[in-house]
């Protein structure tokens, strides 16, 4: 192995789920591993195959669809969730048991109620069940960070010499800081005798916005392995964004000399893909994949790109994959051009999906002027993503205004197959359409947040709407993208309708991992 060659592990189908609102289906989790497959992700952590039915169809589906990377799934270190795991993986062409085990005071006295010594033992017995069911076998040190280092350090040995071959000090609460968690790394080189035998993995997670620096400081110490997530996505505050940790090895190895074997270009692609399935917009002003991230404003800033790129841009805009939007799509564009341009923006559908998308472009190019890029990338995600969805929106009408009130909805959905409509009113048009999906699948979930953002600019610009619904503590974003922003709106709802039946099909163990 190239010893400057850092190990992409990513978490975004396990991690990145935990995050509230955030659920993908089966279907959804393939879509997105062979994504990451694609851009060269190293290991993919496909679930916790132990917390539901769901999640281990979706781990064994997913092992069953990548060839080129390892597929990882996560269990507490009991025989039961151990066992699950290794059949959920059994499909993989390379498959990874990732176990793991709280080591600090506080989460051995107040979350395990086990002695230090009964912590020890039950490393080194989980490790060694795990490898005698496959020999790729990770071990986590839960809330590393804050662990005392004489009993990390014989835990890590144990944990070697039971088998692991990777070994992953996970900043589980997001407490360290840089040179802090670099001595931590460099402290078990330093004293692990065997430590020579794993390689040295780091998860971290962004409670204070250091995630990406804890984890770059630690492979500057010795990891070769660093968990992270696509758009930072995570519970809480979210884990390190691999977009950033990337593409600060590839734009300054003057000072981190490491390299991945991440196809930066697909980056892009990947971003949207998770925001979309996932209901969690991107900020404007995210670090690599927020639209600002290359806008220029400021008339300074402008003269000098304009003059020479790099004066304000220290990297490019293809270099993530993120193509300029240019008008060359329209109402008259045939069925192969379409094609072209969704092979362009990194598009391979299916026959079927492709001529549901190339309808949706149809309607929207005979009602909006200019079609960007943008607006195609909006109306293909919205359209292949929801493509299983149990309830459907087949029509809506609203009346509103001053002269009619109360506003009112006349709704058509599509529930398991079969076709109901209903007219309902609100205090608003936004509320009417609501209220009329209540009543034609009636449920408890409270709205937690509304919001509605252009994709493209104008007042033809199509409405990217966010519904967040909350029901008995679960939580799930819902996204919806349309010209007609109550239709947007009416999308979005009935999206996240169908993930809150996903979520409740979940049953998550006590333990949330690393």
């Amino acid at each position: 192995m190239d010893h400057n060659r850092v190990i992409i592990f990513d978490t975004t189908l396990r991690d990145g789920e935990q995050s509230p609102g955030a659920s993908m289906n089966l279907e959804e989790k393939v879509r997105i591993a062979l994504v990451l497959e694609e851009m060269g992700v190293d290991v993919i952590e496909a679930g916790f195959p132990i917390a539901s039915n769901g999640d281990f169809e979706a781990v064994e589906a997913v092992a069953k669809a990548v060839r080129n990377s390892v597929i990882c799934g996560l269990a507490r270190a009991t025989r039961g969730d151990i066992e699950r795991c290794a059949a959920a993986i059994k499909p993989a062409a390379s498959g990874r048991i990732h176990t793991f085990l709280s080591t600090s005071p506080l989460h051995m006295k107040y979350k395990l109620q086990m002695e230090p010594e009964k912590v020890l033992e039950k490393v080194a017995e989980s490790v060694a069940y795990a490898r005698s069911l496959t020999d790729d076998v990770e071990w986590s040190a839960e809330d590393g960070s804050r662990t005392e280092h004489d009993f990390l350090c014989r835990c890590v040995e144990a944990a070697i010499k039971s088998g692991a071959r990777t070994i992953n000090i996970p900043d589980t609460v997001g407490y360290a800081v840089p040179d802090e968690y670099a001595a931590l790394i460099e402290m078990l080189f330093n004293r692990v005798p065997n430590i020579d035998k794993a390689v040295i993995s780091v998860h971290c997670h962004n409670d204070l916005g250091l995630a990406v620096a804890n984890s770059l400081a630690a492979v500057g110490k010795g990891a070769r392995q660093i968990e992270c997530t696509i758009n930072g996505l995570g519970e809480r505050a979210g884990n390190a964004a691999m977009e950033e940790i990337v593409m600060a090895l590839r734009t300054r190895p003057d000072r981190m000399p490491f390299k991945t074997g991440i196809k930066t270009e697909n980056i892009t692609k990947a971003s949207r893909l998770v925001s979309t399935i996932t209901g969690f917009v991107v900020q404007p002003n995210k670090a690599i994949v927020g639209k600002n991230a290359f806008a220029h404003e400021s008339g300074i800033h402008q003269d000098g790109v304009l003059k020479h790129a790099q004066t304000y841009e220290i990297m490019t805009p293809d270099s993530v994959g993120l193509h300029r939007s240019h008008l060359v799509m329209g109402k008259h564009s045939g069925r192969a051009a379409f094609k072209a341009k969704l092979k362009e923006l990194g598009y391979d559908l299916g026959d079927n999906a492709v001529e549901d998308a190339f309808n949706r472009f149809k309607d929207l190019a005979d009602r909006k002027k200019d079609v960007f890029d943008e607006d195609i990338v909006a109306l293909v995600d919205d359209a292949v993503v929801r493509g299983n969805d149990r309830v459907k929106l087949i029509s809506l009408e609203v009346l509103c205004g001053t002269k009619h009130q109360p506003p009112s909805a006349v709704l058509e959905l599509s529930v398991d197959g079969v076709t109901r409509e209903v007219r309902a009113t609100g205090d608003g048009p936004v509320d009417a359409t609501f209220n009329a999906i209540k009543a034609l699948f009636p449920h408890e979930a409270k709205l937690q947040l509304y919001q509605v953002s252009a994709v493209t600019q104008g007042t033809d610009a199509q409405a990217e709407v966010t519904v967040r619904l909350e029901e008995d503590g679960k939580s799930v974003n819902g996204q919806g993208a349309e010209t007609d922003t109550l239709v947007a709106s009416a999308r979005a709802y009935v999206n996240a309708l169908n993930k809150l039946l996903v979520k409740r099909q979940k049953t998550a163990p006590d333990a949330a991992g690393p």
